[in-house]
């Protein structure tokens, strides 16, 4: 037996194709879609805020307009800086409808990394928060943005909290006053003055849809491109994966990020293809993930870990009714057994576990729902995709099946490559076409594969990728310290935790809050170490390297 002959479609449950005929549809045209056969059903729900799908299409529309008002034209990257509110999803929707490329980003980041993701994709207009509006406003000088328009969380609030919100808002920082300046837009005055539907773009699959920046092992962030052709078919392959689950009849807990990929195909692109209702979570800690479950009973809810962690921690004090909820899917970082095991009794529902990667939109493997799942394994490859494990030492050779070696994947879900980065792209595909996850990983006999050890040196906390060097390259400029290395350690909570070593320079002296403060200005709170341990020294190979492994 070997990778060819795809041992895991035997374990594929009935119902679920080993190889789908794809639409050649895109992800606007998915929405219309819903709205056409759906169109009085809700679509988002917002702090008690309903949409319809025939609304949502709407505005969409309009938004589209906007941008085409402000000369945005097939190909110009429009930047998103959203969390979880209805904005984000006509915000992005629009911007693909119009054949722009979308550049989703974290509302955490700071300044400078801010800075250095817009000026490599060359965002013109950015959409943000109130909040942030300010920030972006004196960071806009120093990149190609233009246009900047803000959104308020009270733009779309149910009665009587929008009449309440202006009361509260700024008391709750749930709002700000932006400062009047050149080219600097509300969200709900652009929408109101707009009279015009969006002029449709022809796209082809092959057109870049989006940018969505990825760490990379050097601590570059790199725009992977993902053309409307993988979003719409990763869209189609999860659908397929599911389908006990029905059209236009269930409810999906958004509280994975969409700035996030897994958020973004899983949370916000699947439910609106199979025109389900979905509940929006901008912040999605454990208290108010539990408020959502009992107020909108979810039947699905993708999660990372750390949120199956925080809400049994929640949930034993508070005794929610968490039995709406039929299925789960647990990605990002692995899962605890034990919480794999103590969710699913307390909710009665499904978790399966998957993998993937930015790159490849990002779903590759899932566990079967209904069929057999492997405690601490990925899953098994969904349809259309290929998957074989490498030989570690020998190029081009595969590994005997249960032996580790670096995954490598084909399918249409996988990225076109880096954008302006053409000699990392070349080095993360092999000569026929193969893309190099950077993972090792083996496959048993069933055809289920398992992680060995992730990409080499990258720390997943909370759900999130951190990158030692990021950390190394920030803190390498403080004039204290002399030598600095990062690493990843446990943490029952949060996956992994960074933890750096520090030797300062002679004759120095900090302290560890000193460190924290220097961090908390330049790096988002994701990213800040958890422990601080100062050395004399930090080991080193024969060539003066740190030995990074030997302090982990």
């Amino acid at each position: 037996m070997n990778y060819s002959d795809k041992p895991w479609i035997n374990h594929y449950e009935e119902g679920v194709k080993t190889s789908i005929q794809f639409e050649e549809l895109f992800l606007p045209q998915m929405l219309e879609g819903s709205a056409q056969k759906y169109p009085d059903h809700i679509a988002l729900i917002f702090q008690g805020y309903k949409v319809s799908y025939q609304e949502l299409s709407k505005m969409v529309d309009c938004f589209g307009a906007c941008l085409q008002d402000f000369g945005i034209i097939k190909g110009d990257r429009v930047a998103v800086l959203l969390p979880n509110v209805i904005h984000c999803v006509v915000a992005y929707y629009a911007i693909l409808k119009i054949g722009a490329i979308a550049v989703m980003n974290n509302p955490l980041y700071t300044d400078r990394e801010l800075e250095h993701q817009l000026n490599d994709c060359g965002a013109k207009v950015l959409i943000t928060l109130d909040l942030l509006g300010n920030r972006m406003a004196a960071l806009r000088p120093l990149t190609l943005i233009k246009e900047i328009v803000c959104a308020s969380i009270g733009d779309y609030l149910p009665f009587p909290k929008n009449l309440l919100f202006p009361l509260i808002a700024k008391k709750n920082n749930l709002a700000a006053k932006v400062n009047p300046d050149k080219d600097i837009y509300k969200w709900k005055h652009l929408l109101k003055s707009q009279t015009k539907k969006a002029q449709q773009v022809p796209l082809d699959t092959d057109d870049i849809a989006m940018y969505q920046y990825t760490g990379g092992t050097t601590g570059v962030s790199k725009g992977a491109m993902l053309t409307h052709g993988n979003l719409s078919k990763q869209t189609q392959q999860v659908v397929a994966w599911f389908p006990m689950f029905e059209e236009g009849k269930e409810i999906m807990l958004g509280a994975l990020p969409f700035f996030h990929v897994f958020g973004l195909s899983i949370a916000m692109n699947f439910p609106i293809f199979a025109g389900w209702t979905n509940i929006l979570v901008p912040r999605p800690q454990a208290k108010v993930l539990l408020e959502a479950i009992c107020k909108y009973k979810p039947t699905f809810a993708p999660l990372v870990p750390t949120m199956y962690i925080s809400i049994l921690q929640h949930y034993r004090t508070v005794k929610a009714d968490l039995s709406s909820i039929k299925g789960c899917f647990s990605g990002s970082a692995p899962l605890p057994v034990e919480v794999l095991k103590e969710f699913e009794r307390q909710t009665g529902a499904v978790i399966v576990e998957g993998y993937g990667l930015t790159e490849t939109s990002p779903v590759t493997h899932i566990n079967p729902f209904n069929g057999l799942r492997k405690p601490g394994s990925i899953g098994i490859p969904i349809p259309n995709t290929d998957v074989c494990i490498a030989k570690l030492d020998q190029v081009g050779v595969d590994a005997p099946i249960g032996e580790p070696g670096e995954i490598l994947i084909k399918g249409p879900q996988v990225m076109k490559g880096y954008h302006n980065l053409p000699q990392e792209t070349a080095k993360t595909f092999t000569p026929d076409g193969w893309f190099k996850t950077g993972d090792i990983g083996r496959m048993d006999s069933d055809g289920y594969f398992y992680i060995v050890d992730r990409k080499k040196d990258m720390i997943i906390t909370s759900g999130y990728n951190v990158y030692p060097r990021e950390i190394e390259d920030v803190l390498g400029e403080h004039p204290k310290i002399m030598e600095i290395c990062a690493v990843g350690i446990t943490h029952d909570i949060r996956g992994e935790v960074i933890k750096i070593f520090i030797v300062l320079w002679p004759g120095m002296t900090a302290t560890k809050d000193d460190i924290l403060d220097y961090c908390k200005l330049r790096l988002a709170k994701y990213k800040w170490p958890h422990e601080i341990e100062f050395r004399e020294s930090l080991p080193k190979s024969n060539v003066g390297k740190i030995m990074r492994k030997d302090l982990r």
